[in-house]
């Protein structure tokens, strides 16, 4: 039998924690390995930070995870998966497609399929980007990580560096 962990919010830390309820663990990394299952928080869980007169503001800063897929059109064409990556923006878009089906299915989440598949340096933290704020990422990224909600999975999206799904994480 495997080991089941829960993903939940430290409102001291802002940011997800998993905790394994029959040896009552905690930790900052997501757990892996055979046998692990983690259970997602309800976004509804993530206090909104809002309230008075920032309620309904976009807040300054949010947190993404992402997945990256890059094609021979990328800024940089190499990652620390493959050192000349020469497929098309298509088919980056069809790879994107189905690990985005995989997700939304439950087959496996973002943070487990970017460790192995993701051509971003962010893979070693299952695609945790942290906190960031308006003009530090590529437009196109940061346009679309402001748009989703907390704990909902964009569409693809194209930057120069390739094509990504994004988690909006807080």
């Amino acid at each position: 039998m495997g080991e089941h962990w829960e993903e939940r919010w430290s409102r001291s830390r802002n940011r997800p924690y998993y905790y394994q309820p029959d040896s009552r663990q905690s930790q900052w990394e997501r757990p892996t390995g055979d046998g692990v299952t983690v259970t997602p928080m309800d976004p509804s869980n993530i206090p909104s930070g809002g309230g008075g007169d920032d309620a309904g503001a976009k807040p300054s800063q949010i947190r993404a995870s992402h997945l990256l897929v890059k094609h021979s059109g990328s800024r940089r064409p190499s990652s620390w998966r493959e050192e000349h990556i020469t497929r098309s923006k298509d088919e980056a878009h069809r790879i994107i497609a189905s690990y985005r089906d995989k997700i939304v299915s439950g087959e496996t989440d973002l943070g487990t399929l970017a460790e192995t598949q993701s051509d971003c340096g962010s893979a070693k933290k299952q695609g945790d980007l942290g906190w960031f704020g308006r003009g530090q990422m590529q437009a196109a990224f940061e346009n679309a990580a402001y748009a989703l909600e907390v704990g909902q999975l964009s569409e693809a999206v194209e930057s120069d560096s390739g094509v990504h799904l994004i988690l909006r994480t807080g």
